[in-house]
This record gives structure tokens, C-alpha cells and sequence, in this order.
């Protein structure tokens, strides 16, 4: 018999106030679970099976933040990006084999080619529930059903301003587009989420009123879409605050977009907020300067707020770069978690405490991500990391002889203007010591 109450506490961070339990087991394989907003969906990380009564119930906290990626969506409408089919197709099983448990994964309205992909998608079986984004049209609707789908973003203009300029229609309408949209939805048997476009800049009262007629509607969750980017993260958590204790019943789910470089941050304070669902692009693709990164929300969440929304992230930089060529949009060096060389060290001060104890000055470790550590040897190294360097390379130095040799480094880094490659630093070597050898066959280090 297992302590239910420590197993929670300890590997879920989840309290029991309730003492009906009798037994909990805990699985670290794949398994289904049961989640009232999602249904069924795998974890990846760990399950946990209750007894209660004779019946073998599977269940997650409700706090549980569900990621919803939309890279095969708002990813794809970056201008200039086009995936081809197999890439969706690999991108799909990427997300779906890391645990992300909802993907966004296309416009059926664009026409006989996006639904076909979309079937493709849905041909392959994914344990990540699909969805896929349509406007208030019942037409947007039918060929969502025609592609296999069960659930559907819902999405209308909610602003004053796109109400008018854009849609060129009242307050009224939208609500009435919404009913009809809505029912016609769920009477098809359909998970609906209504997505409510430029929300940010949307009258607050008018939001209450939309996921209130949405919530009687039988709505599943209200997307609070920062279309435009312009809310910082403390207007951001003031904002979902008020609606989810406004409309409690309906959860929120958040669609960031990154003009001012604020989308991770407003969408983990979304989360901070109440939201339960997070709007993802592998990369930050997406519409303008894009939407939040996958990889910057989970780690955020992760290591910011001691949130684990079950992602596997090992695979993080191996599904960026991919997606990265797909998109034509190459991964910066400096992207943050997924960066080549984000955890590249070359100050004197630092790579010395890295080699200490790497927790001095790396915030997580580098193979969490599938990332690897690099000592970069150039202007600012010191010592210490070029002892380590050479080593890895096979030549052992005395301190006194790395200090010579940090000498000359620093010289020709400077003339070259950045740090040496590897066989920079073995030609500094054999010039300072012409009667040695380096040993080319133990190289070990890449050059950065």
C-alpha cells in the first residue's frame, strides 16, 4: 500500500485534502489520462492511476497547463514560410512523440490542399488531440468535420476597432455570429474553443458578456488572442485575473504574439493568472515578430514557476533546427534555450566558475535541452578554461604554460576579431613549444 498524499505532494507538487483514496500506483511510462478539459490524452512523463471504490479512475491536478502548439497554423502564416507536406507530417510526430497534447494544425477554408494535409495529419493516429482554427462561418465549420477533426478554434474579431474596421459590423452581430457558430459546433459533437481576435485591445465587459454566452453555449475555453503583441505582462495578468474570476467556469486559454519581445513573458503570466491553456510556434514562428516559443514557455514555466506542463524536452534543439530549415527561418546561435551557442563560455571570471560547478552560471543544464557546454577561448578567456580546452584537445599544460599561452590568445584574438578555432589554438601551441606534437586524433571540442 503507497502513501497517496506523499507520492502527490512529492512528484506532482499536488495536495489531498480528500481521503477517499485507497491505494495510488505511479507509472513513469507513457499512459492515457483522463483530463475533464481535454479528454484523453497521453502523459509522457508519468501517470498516476487511482482506486477508489473498485474502479481504476486516471486523472491530472486541474491546475495542469496544457500546451497547444500552433506551428502547422500560425507558424506556417509567417510570411514566406511554406511547409511541405512531409515536413508537417514530421513536425506533427515530433511535437506528438515529446508529449505536446494539442496541436493546432491548419485552416481547412484555405482550400482542397491545407485538407488534405490536415487528413494526413489526422491519418497519423497522434495521441495529441487536433484542432484546427475556422472563422465563425458554419462553411469554416463543415469542412473542419469533413477533415476528420474533433475540435475547432472558433475565431472572431472581439474589438471595437476590428469590429468596425475589419469586419465593418456591431457588437450585436458578433454575438449572434458566435451563437450560431457555437451550437452548430457542439451539435456536431465538437470541442470549441472561441478565439477571441485582438482581445487585448477588446472592451473587458464585452469579453465577459462573449464567454458568458459561450459558456451556455457549451464552449470548452475562451482563446485570449494579444494579436497585436502591445500588452506587457503585468496588463497581461490583470486582464486574464479578471476574466477567469469573472467567467470561472470557462477556461482560458492564452495566444501571444511577440512585437515588443514580451509574448513568453505574457504568456507565462497568463498562466500566473489562471490560464490553463498556452499557445505555442516551435521557434517563436509566426505572423510579424511571431507568437511564444514552445521551447521558452515550457522552460519558463519550468524553471521560473515550477510548473511541468510534461513535455519532453531533450529533443527541444533537434525539432528547432528542423523546424528551423523547414521554415527557411535558420535558428539564431543566441535563441534563447535552443541557441547553439547559448551555453558557450568565454569570460575569464565565468567559464572558471562553470568549470567549478557549471550551476554558477548556467540556469539548467544544456543536455536538458539537447544542447551541449562550450569553452570558447578568445579575448576575455582566462586560464582556467584554457587548461580545460587544451586538455580536451589532449595537451596537458602546467598553469604556468597556460598563462604564457592565454597570451597569445588574447593577441590573436584580437587581430582576428573573435575567439580561435581549434587548429588556431594547436598552431599557437606547436609556435610556443616547436619540439611537441599535438595529438589531432583525441580532438574532442568543435570549434564554436
Amino acid at each position: 500500500m503507497l502513501d497517496v498524499h506523499s507520492i502527490l505532494l512529492t512528484y506532482c507538487n499536488y495536495e489531498i485534502t480528500s481521503a477517499g483514496m485507497a491505494c495510488a500506483l505511479l507509472s513513469l511510462v507513457n499512459t492515457t489520462i483522463m483530463d475533464e478539459a481535454m479528454g484523453p490524452r497521453r502523459c509522457t512523463l508519468r501517470g498516476l492511476f487511482f482506486f477508489q471504490g473498485g474502479t481504476c479512475m486516471t486523472t491530472i491536478p486541474d491546475s495542469m497547463v496544457i500546451i497547444d502548439d500552433t506551428t502547422l497554423r500560425d507558424g506556417e502564416q509567417t510570411a514566406g514560410v511554406v511547409f511541405g507536406l512531409r515536413e508537417k507530417l514530421a513536425i506533427a510526430r515530433m511535437l506528438d512523440d515529446i508529449g505536446v497534447p494539442e496541436l493546432e494544425c491548419g485552416i481547412p477554408a484555405m482550400g482542397k490542399e491545407e485538407q488534405d494535409s490536415i487528413r494526413a495529419v489526422v491519418d497519423l493516429g497522434l495521441n495529441a488531440r487536433l484542432i484546427t482554427w475556422n472563422r465563425a462561418l458554419l462553411a469554416d465549420i463543415r469542412a473542419s468535420i469533413a477533415c476528420g477533426v474533433s475540435a475547432v478554434d472558433i475565431s472572431l474579431s472581439v474589438s471595437d476597432m476590428m469590429i468596425a474596421n475589419k469586419l465593418r459590423k456591431n457588437r450585436a452581430w458578433v454575438v449572434e455570429q458566435l451563437r450560431t457558430a457555437v451550437s452548430f459546433a457542439k451539435e456536431h459533437g465538437l470541442y470549441v474553443s472561441v478565439g477571441g481576435e485582438d482581445a487585448s485591445r477588446a472592451d473587458t465587459a464585452f469579453l465577459v458578456e462573449l464567454m458568458g454566452c459561450a459558456h451556455e453555449l457549451g464552449a470548452d475555453r475562451f482563446r485570449f488572442c494579444d494579436t497585436l503583441g502591445i500588452l506587457d505582462p503585468f496588463i497581461m495578468f490583470e486582464k486574464i485575473r479578471y476574466l477567469r474570476e469573472a467567467v470561472p467556469a470557462l477556461p482560458i486559454e492564452v495566444h501571444t504574439h511577440n512585437d515588443l519581445g514580451m509574448a513568453t513573458a505574457n504568456a507565462i503570466a497568463g498562466v500566473r493568472a489562471g490560464a490553463r491553456f498556452v499557445n505555442t510556434t516551435v521557434n517563436g514562428l509566426g505572423e510579424r515578430a511571431g507568437n511564444a516559443a514552445l521551447e521558452e514557455v515550457v522552460m519558463g514555466l519550468k524553471l521560473a514557476c515550477g510548473i511541468d506542463p510534461g513535455i519532453e524536452t531533450h529533443r527541444f534543439h533537434e525539432i528547432s533546427r528542423f523546424v528551423g530549415t523547414a521554415s527557411g527561418r535558420p535558428v539564431p546561435d543566441w535563441k534563447p534555450v535552443v541557441g547553439k551557442k547559448v551555453f558557450s563560455h568565454e569570460s575569464g571570471v565565468h567559464a572558471d566558475g562553470v568549470l567549478k560547478n557549471p550551476g554558477n552560471y548556467e540556469g539548467f543544464d544544456p543536455a536538458e535541452v539537447g544542447l551541449s557546454r562550450y569553452l570558447v577561448l578568445g579575448k576575455h578567456s582566462g586560464t582556467s578554461s584554457l587548461l580545460q580546452r587544451f586538455k580536451e584537445l589532449g595537451i596537458i599544460l602546467t598553469r604556468q604554460e597556460g598563462a604564457r599561452l592565454m597570451e597569445r590568445v588574447r593577441e590573436k584574438s584580437q587581430q582576428v576579431r573573435r575567439p580561435l578555432k581549434d587548429r588556431e589554438l594547436r598552431r599557437l601551441y606547436r609556435v610556443n613549444n616547436p619540439s611537441s606534437e599535438t595529438p589531432r586524433d583525441r580532438v574532442v571540442c568543435s570549434d564554436v
